[in-house]
């Protein structure tokens, strides 16, 4: 196996491919997809960090609500990124004090707050996105775009795989496999 060159640290998933035969394939790609997403994400929160002095969090709640065109509650938002109310307050309130971030009454419902991004973090995301994009283009240059594609379409089978084994799970279909 040829390993990366210098900074690489040795996994579970490339331990776990040293010895095929120790471990089922469905787990060894398990480790394989966990290993893939860890790397990218790890890279996109240095990138962040160093580039635009913000975090991960920030920036995907940010691209949440660039998306909106009304705003978006806490609780959309906390759906949307699937995380708890309490993370995405926190993230918010350190995007009002810098001005990102604009907070409103919803007219419907007056305790629920409506979350904006104002233009200056308009324009700080809009940056940040296009950086964003180039890194992940950088990221996945070794690949071959009918590589891309393949992979993208076997992820969506994947994905969908994945939801009906929990919501098998979820309807009880599979009591007996516990």
């Amino acid at each position: 196996m040829d390993l990366p060159p210098s900074g690489f640290v040795l996994d579970r998933e490339t331990k776990a491919s040293e010895r095929p035969g120790d471990h089922k394939d469905e787990l060894r790609l398990w480790l394989r997809m966990l290993t893939c997403s860890t790397l990218i994400e790890t890279e996109i929160r240095n990138r962040l960090r160093e580039e635009f002095k913000t975090t991960l969090p920030r920036f995907d709640l940010m691209a949440q609500l660039d998306k909106s065109t009304t705003g978006m509650t806490v609780g959309e938002v906390s759906q949307r990124l699937m995380v708890s109310n309490g993370n995405v307050t926190a993230v918010v309130a350190g995007l009002l004090a810098d001005g990102l971030v604009d907070k409103r009454p919803a007219a419907q419902d007056r305790r629920v707050q409506v979350l904006t991004l104002t233009a200056p973090g308009r324009k700080a995301f809009r940056a940040m996105a296009e950086r964003h994009e180039g890194w992940v283009a950088e990221l996945f240059a070794g690949l071959e775009p009918a590589d891309i594609g393949q992979l993208f379409r076997l992820l969506g089978e994947t994905k969908t795989s994945l939801h009906r084994a929990i919501a098998q799970r979820a309807s009880g279909a599979d009591k007996g496999d516990a």
